[in-house]
């Protein structure tokens, strides 16, 4: 399991269990051991920072095929259960699909089932991170205020996005056979899509626990269920 892409492994023995974080975040914010030290046992847990997120390295523009051929040379060739969060499921989803990964049990957590990226203006953004205007779209707007808080590298991250854009997400149930838990939070509008989510796979179910889209993930409700699903 190795790859330019920077992880953090965590020993352990039986099926690993990989984890990809949200939009503008990394994996040790997502995925804190604090947190999740014990959770899925004792476990070998892969934690992987996407491209252009903490210490992995940028991709510029590459769309989602390269993104994902990055993230599958991260996770190898082992069986793996694959646990996502916003961003990261948007990826998981995909990556459950690819060639080259083997997929036991597909956690989704908060992820939209729509495709925003698609609206950014790219070039609002671009400006805005340089020192301009900020954008007067609130998706724009938004996206600008994210990758431009501390610790981000923001013309990276919208490089990413328009990469991203150009294959945009499109929920497709071909290549996805294994169990699927679907997670949002009780008040995450960016979630609210997860059960019609749910009908598209052959074998899915939905949960919801407290919180909104950044608070749902670090709640005790979202780490009993993955532990309860990845132990069935």
């Amino acid at each position: 399991m190795t790859s330019s892409l920077f992880h953090e492994r965590h020993q352990g023995t039986g099926r690993p269990v990989v984890f990809l974080h949200g939009l503008a975040s990394r994996g040790a914010q997502d995925w804190p051991d604090h947190e999740w030290a014990g959770v899925v046992g004792d476990r070998p847990r892969l934690v992987v920072d996407l491209p252009a997120h903490g210490e992995s390295p940028a991709l510029g523009t590459a769309p989602t095929t390269a993104v994902l051929d990055a993230l599958a040379s991260a996770v190898g060739s082992d069986e793996i259960d694959l646990v996502g969060y916003s961003l990261g499921a948007r990826l998981a989803w995909d990556l459950a699909a690819h060639p080259r990964v083997s997929v036991h049990r597909l956690v989704l957590g908060g992820l939209s089932a729509g495709e925003p990226f698609a609206q950014v203006d790219f070039a609002a953004a671009r400006a805005a991170v340089d020192g301009g205007a900020m954008p007067t779209d609130p998706l724009t707007g938004m996206i600008v205020h994210m990758a431009s808080s501390s610790g981000n590298r923001p013309h990276d991250l919208i490089d990413l996005i328009e990469g991203l854009a150009a294959e945009p997400f499109v929920p497709r149930a071909e290549g996805i056979a294994v169990p699927v838990l679907l997670l949002g939070g009780t008040d995450d509008p960016m979630a609210a899509g997860i059960d019609d989510l749910a009908r598209l796979l052959p074998s899915a179910r939905v949960q919801r626990v407290p919180g909104n889209h950044l608070s749902a993930l670090h709640t005790a409700e979202f780490r009993a269920a993955v532990r309860d699903f990845l132990a069935d």
